[in-house]
C-alpha cells in the first residue's frame, strides 16, 4: 500500500475545511427520519491541523529532522 499523496491530503483537508463551513453555517445536523446528527467541531478543528500539517510536509517534499546528523 502506497502512503499518503500530496493530492489524497488535499482532497481531506478540502473535505474537512467543508464540514468545518457547514459546521460554522449552522448545519451541525441533519433531520433524516428524526434522526438528529451532530457534528464534533473539535475533531473537525483537529483533522484541519492534522491535514494542513500533512499538505505542507508532501509540499516541502517530506520530513525535515532539525539538529540529527544521518550517519
Amino acid at each position: 500500500m502506497a502512503g499518503i499523496t500530496l493530492s489524497d491530503a488535499q482532497t481531506q483537508l478540502a473535505n474537512w475545511l467543508t464540514a468545518s463551513t457547514k459546521v460554522a453555517a449552522g448545519q451541525s445536523y441533519s433531520i433524516a427520519g428524526r434522526t438528529v446528527t451532530r457534528a464534533d467541531s473539535e475533531q473537525i478543528r483537529k483533522q484541519i491541523i492534522y491535514w494542513d500539517r500533512q499538505v505542507k510536509r508532501l509540499t516541502k517534499g517530506g520530513i525535515t529532522i532539525k539538529g540529527v546528523t544521518p550517519i
